[in-house]
């Protein structure tokens, strides 16, 4: 899974139990009323938040920084961190900690690269020094085959497989027809060995119909992807355009149907492709219209609400809210609770943390990172 496994949480509650005292409010939802603390300000568009072995928090920034979070305290940039592109929508994006990271240090990241043909989107592994101050044998893992002008629909999540492989989201850059075009990287969830080679299972391994990296295709720009700890099973969740948002579940070798079915439109109005279904493509598990502009996706797997457990958790940066989507014992959508909404500003990431509360960060000039814990638990 991309988010680290429970370890240390104990000294996590007390890093967040009275220091931000001050800064928590209660809300009520349609189960438990639950606190929302903030953790952190003067963030510069947070667009990634992890949390370490010691309960500290390692935060992207999308201008091209890394920092951590340690007692409401920000640390310096850390070194080392290549150069962005940080234009439009692009930047340093997702991080994730490598499932030994306590041992090993290790971590991977996504940015948007520049070179003379334009810009991509790029994954990176690399370990962070033990004095966190710089990162060490920073190295690329992935870089889309082709880059173009515009900075635009990059996707840029990573989710970390059981067995230590990486699935990337990869967006279309703006351009939709890339998504249909299975020799271009763009459109599709990138499947790669932590070093950065093939994995034996990948569907086009030999190349031929497309790229050896592509797990499927027919996306438009999936800004979250992660695994339910429960089942193993991968799922998305994308923008559409006016309308159109989805959840989906990438198999091996798939095709989603960007643009060529599509239940939005163009922000002109008009139609898009052929429809909304067509034999040979696949169906999203759930859609959005109108958009919410979702940001990542969490799989609720927590100790703190088992109420919310195995609902979907999904930040929205356009209605500023957390959408909690709710699932029956057959895994279908029966339900969505909107948390939030306007209260915080453009929500970017969530995470389960280790002891089961809520984190997510705020992607504006003065983000934050903020906590949602259940409110009786914590007020005692």
């Amino acid at each position: 899974m991309k988010r680290l496994s429970a370890f240390h949480f104990a000294a996590a509650l007390f890093l967040f139990g009275a220091v931000w005292a001050e800064a928590a409010e209660t809300v009520n939802t349609q189960g438990p009323a639950v606190r929302v603390d903030k953790l952190a300000d003067g963030l510069d568009h947070p667009w990634a938040v992890e949390v370490l072995p010691d309960g500290a928090y390692l935060v992207t920034e999308r201008p091209g920084r890394m920092r951590i979070i340690r007692d409401g305290k920000l640390s310096e940039p850390i070194g080392n961190v290549p150069k962005v592109s940080a234009r439009g929508q692009g930047g340093l994006m997702d991080v994730a900690l490598a499932p030994d990271f306590a041992t090993s240090r290790k971590l991977y990241f996504t940015a948007a690269i520049a070179n003379r043909q334009g810009s991509g989107t790029e994954a990176f592994s690399a370990t962070l020094s033990n004095d966190e101050k710089r990162l060490d044998a920073v190295k690329p893992v992935f870089t889309m085959r082709r880059f173009t002008s515009g900075n635009i629909q990059y996707g840029s999540r990573i989710a970390i497989a059981p067995d230590g492989t990486l699935f990337i989201s990869v967006g279309d850059r703006g351009d939709r027809d890339r998504s249909q075009d299975w020799q271009d990287d763009a459109g599709s969830i990138i499947h790669i060995n932590a070093d950065g080679s093939i994995p034996a299972d990948n569907p086009f391994k030999n190349g031929g119909k497309a790229l050896p990296e592509i797990w499927s295709k027919g996306h438009r720009n999936p800004q979250g992807i992660t695994f339910d700890a429960k089942d193993g099973k991968l799922y998305t969740v994308e923008h559409g355009a006016r309308g159109g948002d989805e959840i989906n579940q990438p198999e091996a070798g798939k095709n989603y149907g960007w643009p060529i079915i599509t239940y939005g439109r163009d922000y002109s109005g008009a139609e898009i492709g052929e429809g909304t279904a067509k034999k040979g493509l696949e169906q999203p598990l759930h859609y959005w219209d109108p958009s919410i502009a979702p940001g990542a996706l969490a799989v609720y797997r927590g100790a703190m609400f088992p109420e919310w457990d195995g609902d979907f958790i999904v930040a929205a940066l356009k209605f500023q809210l957390l959408s909690r989507m709710q699932r029956d014992d057959s895994g279908a959508f029966v339900a969505e609770e909107r948390l939030f909404e306007g209260e915080y500003g453009r929500i970017r990431d969530v995470v389960v943390a280790p002891d089961g509360a809520l984190l997510f960060v705020t992607d504006e000039d003065d983000g934050a990172l903020l906590r949602v814990s259940r409110a009786q638990a914590d007020n005692g």
